[in-house]
């Protein structure tokens, strides 16, 4: 076997449907969509039947989407307009948040514009709800906006929106998600959830990159964060990039379209991959919940394989040669050649060895998560040996 990825997560392949739509849209909407002539007005026929499309597989106005170029950009603009805009003075937030999300409240707070609370997690990674109410009952006189994530990108642990978002309506407090892993894989009827924010990117779900929208449930009192033309309702300047942006639909459409028998499968997937591993390895530790096909998503799993620091970065180098592509962590921080902060931060000193992470898809087999287990099983019985 040449090559296995099973680092979707970061991101997907793109689907051959959503490449020949994009191709198609580069050929035939290469208007500018602000422009009044025919070919503007195509491009921008393209562009709000986009918007129409993925509002209804949300189940909310067309009017709350505004189109970003990803999930930073949409968690950046959501969390600065709710600062700036709506007067928000305080945010609760957690310390194993995406980047886009930690470093932009980090920032926020760095520059005294707010006071930044962190919510306490429990031994598994998932947010304490009852520490939140705590939170929110502490300081009632403060616009606070709770950010906390859907589904950990790491460790997989899924986040009760509804819950959440029933505590922050009950003390006023306004609630931005980072859905990025969850949209595409999850339905998501937002007209039924109390969230005011959500972020999405399209190429976690066979998507482009570059391309992903904000959800907002009341924009009007909302200003731009980029600032020059009256695109996206004068909510984000900037030509849109439509290729992309039909894409994304695309995308989304066919994910919501075959949602049930690509998760069942995909399920299916991941439960075979929990068993072989305990099966072939043995102390194998499977971080977060992600072990755990009720309480974290059915897209990843993270693993802990009884290896010091040195012989786990030899080891993802080790199955980088033999073709597998997987990760440590967030691919937004692999780079840095550092150990995941999501796993420090949940396991502190308990935290024997480091984790890595695999990511399914629609397009993973059983015969590749075969190969996967009996070269991590070669791998660390030589390891161990050694």
């Amino acid at each position: 076997m040449d090559t296995v990825y099973l680092d979707n997560a970061a991101t997907t392949q793109l689907d051959i449907e959503v490449i020949s739509a994009m191709h198609e849209s580069m050929q035939t909407n290469f208007g500018n969509p602000s422009s009044t002539h025919a070919f503007g007005r195509k491009a921008k026929a393209a562009l709000e039947n986009a918007r129409k499309s993925i509002s209804a597989l949300l189940h909310v106005p067309s009017s709350s989407i505004v189109f970003t170029s990803g999930g930073t950009e949409a968690d950046n603009t959501a969390i600065n307009c709710a600062v700036r805009d709506l007067g928000v003075t305080r945010i609760i937030s957690s310390k194993i948040e995406h980047h886009a999300v930690l470093n932009c409240v980090e920032f926020l707070d760095l520059e005294n514009r707010i006071k930044l609370d962190f919510v306490n997690l429990d031994e598994h990674g998932s947010v304490d709800l009852s520490h939140l109410e705590t939170l929110l009952k502490s300081d009632t006189d403060s616009k606070t906006l709770v950010s906390l994530m859907h589904i950990n990108n790491e460790i997989g642990n899924i986040l009760d929106l509804k819950a959440v978002g029933e505590l922050c309506h009950t003390y006023a407090a306004y609630f931005h998600s980072d859905t990025v892993q969850s949209v595409g894989h999850y339905e998501m009827n937002l007209s039924q959830l109390p969230v005011d924010f959500i972020a999405v990117s399209a190429h976690k779900f066979h998507g482009p990159k570059g391309a992903g929208f904000m959800y907002v449930r009341n924009r009007a009192q909302l200003k731009p964060l980029i600032h020059g033309g009256s695109q996206e309702r004068e909510l984000r300047a900037g030509t849109e990039s439509i290729h992309n942006i039909v894409g994304l639909q695309k995308a989304m459409e066919l994910a919501y379209a075959n949602l049930e028998k690509e998760a069942t499968y995909i399920k299916s997937l991941k439960s075979y991959f929990i068993s072989s591993l305990k099966e072939a390895i043995s102390g194998i530790r499977f971080n977060g919940h992600s072990g755990d096909l009720d309480k974290s998503t059915y897209t990843l799993v993270n693993v802990s394989i009884p290896l010091s620091q040195a012989e786990s970065d030899m080891m993802l180098f080790q199955l980088d040669l033999k073709g597998i592509a997987c990760s440590k962590g967030s691919a937004c921080q692999s780079g840095a050649q550092l150990g995941s902060f999501v796993l420090n931060e949940v396991y502190g000193k308990n935290l024997d060895y480091p984790g890595l992470r695999f990511s399914f898809s629609k397009y993973t087999t059983k015969e590749e998560l075969d190969y996967v287990v009996s070269t991590l099983k070669s791998l660390s019985t030589s390891k161990a040996s050694g």
